[in-house]
């Protein structure tokens, strides 16, 4: 049984680590962590999904609380929080003194909460989000985020870069689910406005495979404006330096246009266009596109 009290400084490269729950991406945590050579115990209530890391060289933990003793380090990795308490919160199930990282897919509040139970329970808990799909989990392609106490992340960083690309956000262990939900709303906006585009070209035969390049080459340009308009929306201040959020609701305008004559479903650009106008109508016509951060911030009215 592995000492759980004493918490690792900067945990060796050999360092034990137990992880529970073995969908696709528990399996792929899993084996980043054999083949980094790590001791792994792994636990999942359907044995069978162990087999192939068993006959990599993981141990498969006859119940979870063996697994919990098997490692002073433990992932969590189930479908949502509410299977994390089922399965930890129980009388029976011992965290006192054990680390546990949480990459359960959830919201900022639920991590929040899993950190106050932690801490009950007397475990040092962090909470993340994965960043990346199960095929590239162990290269550096992986974006694997974590926050919580910084001491805890410290102390088990190295056994954790076997996973990929590792970050500390900050101490509030909410971050982490914010950030992934946050990254979901780029990439489904991105795709979302290529998905457009394509379907209007389309009405002109052109396919997608023609249209991508030129797509990829206008998102590259829109990503380089991100800092320059993060200091505007940090300082609140928005100089029209480019054009003019009025400018902007004009093209708008076309787009619209343009979608409706082609017979292209047009309710992205009137979302567009609704939020543009009601920034304008609020006075911030002659400002930047960035303004409408404060439409962004206006919780949702019907």
């Amino acid at each position: 049984m592995t000492d759980r009290t004493a918490a690792p400084v900067n945990a060796s490269a050999t360092a034990p680590v137990t992880v529970i729950g073995l969908g696709l991406m528990g399996q792929a945590l899993a084996g980043a962590f054999l083949g980094a050579g790590h001791p792994t115990t792994v636990w999942n209530r359907t044995r069978s999904k162990a087999a192939a890391l068993v006959a990599a060289g993981a141990h498969l933990a006859p119940s979870i609380g063996a697994a919990l003793d098997a490692s002073p380090l433990t992932i969590v990795c189930l479908t949502d929080y509410e299977a994390v308490h089922e399965l930890l919160d129980v009388d029976d199930v011992t965290l006192d003194g054990t680390t546990l990282i949480n990459l359960t897919s959830g919201d900022s509040a639920q991590a929040r909460e899993a950190a106050r139970w932690a801490e009950r329970r007397g475990a040092r808990y962090l909470d993340g989000a994965v960043m990346a799909v199960p095929p590239v989990i162990g290269t550096a392609e992986a974006v694997i985020l974590h926050s919580g106490p910084k001491t805890d992340f410290d102390a088990h960083s190295r056994t954790l870069g076997a996973l990929g690309t590792v970050t500390h956000l900050g101490e509030d262990p909410g971050l982490a689910s914010l950030y992934d939900v946050a990254g979901l709303a780029m990439m489904w906006s991105v795709l979302n406005a290529w998905l457009q585009g394509t379907a209007m070209l389309r009405k002109a035969g052109v396919d997608a495979a023609t249209y991508a390049p030129f797509a990829r080459q206008i998102a590259a340009g829109v990503a380089d404006w991100l800092p320059g308009y993060a200091q505007q929306i940090d300082a609140g201040s928005f100089p029209a330096d480019v054009s003019a959020l009025e400018t902007d609701a004009r093209a708008m305008e076309h787009l619209i246009g343009e979608s409706e004559a082609l017979g292209v479903n047009a309710e992205l650009p009137k979302l567009f266009k609704a939020m543009a106008d009601r920034a304008i109508a609020a006075g911030h016509g002659g400002e930047q596109y960035p303004v409408l951060i404060e439409e962004f911030g206006r919780p949702w009215a019907d």
